[in-house]
């Protein structure tokens, strides 16, 4: 996965209301920048998770391998310190809350994020996170 500079070109919006849509956007952005093995989005999981922190973890690392080995284009992921958001992290806060619920909205806009056809591989990967957030008590809302 190629990340892009945060500038002013980039459409940027207000950081989500939802907690766990801030854990889940922090956790995709520590572990875009640094790797699928950063020692602190694992803390951040553990700290929330508590004991059932490994489930959500290793889907999450497993969602962010499927997006940077099939992707096709570059996807904006501002710093983990950064309080607003772009337009791709917006997308794919949506897809992730959007995945059970809805799934042919979230396969649309995974595939337009992504830039890829084929999405299906994608789209488990995102609903399994959704379902392991929800399961523990997190569901990702959007917005």
């Amino acid at each position: 996965m190629t990340i892009a500079p945060t500038t002013s070109a980039l459409t940027l919006h207000d950081m989500p209301a939802c907690d766990n849509a801030r854990l889940f956007l922090f956790v995709f952005r520590r572990m875009g920048a640094h790797g699928l093995n950063d020692a602190i989005a694992a803390h951040a999981m553990l700290r929330v998770f508590r004991k059932a922190y490994r489930r959500p973890l290793m889907l999450m690392r497993a969602l962010m391998a499927d997006v940077a080995t099939q992707t096709n284009v570059t996807i904006a992921i501002a710093p983990c310190c950064f309080t607003r958001i772009t337009h791709a992290e917006v997308a794919m806060l949506t897809v992730i809350s959007r995945a059970e619920r809805q799934p042919a909205a979230a396969a649309l806009l995974l595939s337009d994020l992504l830039g890829v056809r084929h999405i299906d591989g994608l789209l488990s990967s995102a609903t399994a996170v959704a379902g392991a957030f929800a399961d523990a008590g997190r569901p990702v809302a959007e917005g």
